[in-house]
């Protein structure tokens, strides 16, 4: 383990919750001291649900560990089962209640309570959040099917031809991205090729919906790093095909319509004819009309009609958990006409996966959860949009780059009240405009930078993208103050920014400042620092353009 101010993911029993808090008749007996409370806030005040998770503290404190705490959770247990009456109960232990090493799971099946009771094992020192999620699913779900678990071979009974296809959707959990509204643009899909929905775990599901799971002809695996361990196991005990298509983007939609009319053997052949028409771009007011009512997408025809200068060409870092991430790059390169030059994720699990892709597209991987390291990884890059969690937010503000929000974790501004996919045609209608308006603030931000000059400027005018930019100060005081760089690993022990001073012995010329104030704002920091180092190291005490384009060529070299 390691401090750190900020954390891309929770610890393993955090995920415990998130399937807990999904669901109706589950209760959560967490051994944990009073400090572990905490996480109940990203549910009530995050998510802003109505109504705290179904979770019970036994919540020792420090005078309590000399004493018998084993007797501390099986009262808690026993206070939870006869307050709540749960169907199933799971029992665990936070990072603290590790290492007391109580083995609350054990202690709670020896009670002889009449419900199936889940004891979880989730190594703290050594898994996230996203794991322990997908562990609690799977031993969840393995627990109350296992008894109904056909024998080895046993062929599964093949569906009646007149009998319309069922599927479950797996992997929606509280506090996901978007889940809520996911959910709801799957279900139109499958509507609109046949398919009913059998049922959606853990998301709104009680323990009696997941011993019907074994009904379907096939599991949806909607976010791998929650669902993919369950539907694997699913496919090898009841021999359930998994659907690992992710419907983010127009291709991937219609990827994961043909997916499903192959393992399903129906025909979908209207709906994805249907989408192709509608994706041509020959749109007028009644084509706009019947095409949102047959849930087509807008991208593919906005992407090719809007001005190629919000569009091609743009250089994008994507940085997330795997899910989103991976069908990130897919949408930005093949249908936005972005350059990626960078992609990263925290999901551990999924590394290969990603570096796949960055290897594709000739870059290198970040796979970190260090949240300084990412940082430093953006401002290398120096893109022109950043596509994130919360935390690439704020890296982006302050690297003056436009961002968009595209995974968890989220902040409550990523809970909307509208509704806001992005699976499905009318996810990919959102992903567009979240993604290519910060471009377009950011265009506005680079015209005032440069036209600030021009007699027609009004004097005091500044972009909506961010207040109080380095290019917004006056001509007079284009010296920057120190720039603050990310953490290294030799001063994170230190709250203190690492500065980096301006050279006092160059100076810019008129012209030189002049040309400066063209360049992008994005990088315009970068090239204005490449540029002094470059004259610096050669005794150059005064820059003009012919310096900045020296500078250019060689560093290009």
């Amino acid at each position: 383990m390691e401090l750190t101010l900020w954390t891309y993911e929770g610890p393993p029993h955090v995920g415990a919750m998130r399937i807990a808090t999904a669901m109706e008749g589950v209760h959560y007996v967490l051994h944990a001291p009073q400090g572990d409370t905490y996480a109940d806030l990203l549910f009530t005040m995050i998510e802003r649900r109505d109504r705290r998770p179904p979770v019970t503290y036994t919540t020792f404190q420090a005078r309590d560990l000399g004493g018998d705490t084993a007797e501390m959770v099986k009262t808690s247990v026993r206070e939870a089962y006869d307050r709540f009456k749960p169907q199933v109960m799971l029992v665990g232990e936070s990072c603290t209640a590790e290492l007391i090493q109580d083995q609350p799971g054990g202690l709670a099946k020896s009670m002889g309570l009449p419900i199936p009771v889940v004891s979880l094992d989730l190594p703290a020192y050594s898994k996230k959040e996203n794991w322990g999620a997908s562990e609690t699913l799977y031993h969840l779900v393995r627990t109350l099917l296992l008894p109904v678990v056909p024998a080895p071979n046993t062929p599964r009974p093949q569906r009646d031809r007149n009998v319309r296809p069922k599927a479950n959707i797996i992997g929606p959990t509280a506090l996901g991205f978007r889940c809520r509204d996911d959910i709801r643009e799957v279900i139109k899909l499958l509507a609109e090729i046949g398919v009913d929905v059998n049922v959606i775990a853990p998301m709104g599901s009680t323990p009696a919906d997941l011993m019907r799971i074994p009904d379907a002809d096939f599991n949806i695996c909607l976010y791998p790093e929650i669902a993919l361990t369950t539907c694997t196991w699913l496919s090898r005990s009841f021999n359930q095909p998994i659907i690992k298509t992710v419907p983010i983007g127009v291709g991937a939609t219609r990827d994961f319509i043909a997916e499903i009319g192959k393992v399903a053997d129906i025909d979908v052949s209207q709906a994805l004819a249907r989408s192709q028409a509608d994706t041509l771009g020959n749109w007028d007011a009644a084509r706009v009309s019947s095409a949102a009512e047959a849930g087509a997408s807008r991208l593919p025809w906005y992407s090719k009609s809007v001005d190629s200068t919000y569009l091609t060409g743009k250089r994008v870092f994507i940085f997330g958990d795997a899910t989103h991430v991976l069908a990130a790059a897919r949408m930005a390169t093949e249908e936005l006409g972005f350059t990626l030059v960078g992609i990263g994720t925290y999901s551990r699990e999924f590394a290969r996966e990603v570096r796949e892709v960055a290897k594709k597209h000739g870059i290198e991987a970040v796979i970190s959860d260090d949240y300084l390291a990412v940082e430093a990884k953006v401002a290398e890059a120096a893109p022109e949009l950043v596509l994130g969690t919360q935390m690439e937010r704020h890296i982006s503000k302050r690297l003056g780059i436009p961002c968009a929000v595209i995974s968890a974790p989220i902040h409550v501004q990523d809970v909307p009240a509208r509704y806001s996919p992005q699976m499905g045609w009318e996810g990919a209608n959102v992903i567009f405009d979240s993604w290519v308006h910060p471009l377009m603030m950011g265009l506005e931000e680079h015209l005032i930078g440069m036209f600030r000059e021009d007699f027609e400027f009004a004097e005091g005018h500044m972009s909506h993208l961010h207040s109080a930019t380095k290019h917004d100060l006056p001509s007079d005081s284009i010296v920057e103050q120190p720039v603050r760089e990310p953490l290294t690993s030799s001063t994170s022990g230190s709250n203190q920014a690492v500065l980096i001073p301006v050279a006092t012995e160059v100076t810019w010329t008129a012209d030189g400042e002049a040309e400066l104030k063209k360049i992008p704002f994005f990088v315009r920091g970068k090239i204005k620092r490449n540029t002094e180092k470059f004259a610096s190291d050669r005794g150059i005490t005064s820059i003009t353009v012919e310096t900045l384009y020296d500078a250019k060529a060689q560093i290009g070299q």
